[in-house]
């Protein structure tokens, strides 16, 4: 009696792991309120576009053309991020891309593969951040 009620409950272990897999669908990250803030954050930071397209086009081509192509191309991607930040505001409630909330991007850029961008216009899902940016939530590992 002892061993059936010990394997009886080590099978309901074993099948509570097992269909905790399937538990959250992929698209439940992207909700309406991810769709708002991700809005939000487009009109306020776009104007981080400018510097960041200084920095981009300095880097690679360097100082005049930063400063004359980088301008350009900084303040026309600040209009097109404000632009997905208004069409963002006003739809936010409704499902737009495939029933879901989530951004109609196709691939992943950087090296963790952890941000999304779209490869038509190179816009990412959230806009740059100027400073240190790090995904870790630690900065130290303890070592055994």
């Amino acid at each position: 009696m002892k061993r059936a009620i010990i394997s009886a409950l080590f099978a309901a272990g074993v099948l509570g792991v097992a269909s905790a897999d399937i538990q959250a669908p992929p698209a439940s990250e992207y909700t309406p309120t991810r769709k708002l803030g991700r809005a939000i954050a487009n009109l306020i930071y776009s104007v981080e576009e400018i510097p960041l397209g200084i920095i981009n086009w300095t880097s690679r081509e360097g100082d005049y053309a930063g400063f004359s192509v980088g301008i350009v191309d900084g303040t026309a991607t600040m209009f097109e991020r404000m632009g997905y930040g208004i069409y963002e505001l006003v739809t936010f409630w409704a499902p737009t891309y495939k029933c879901t909330y989530k951004p109609p991007y196709q691939g992943r850029c950087g090296m963790s593969g952890l941000k999304e961008y779209n490869p038509n216009g190179g816009l990412s899902e959230f806009p740059a951040e100027l400073s240190f940016q790090s995904y870790y939530k630690y900065s130290r590992q303890q070592r055994d």
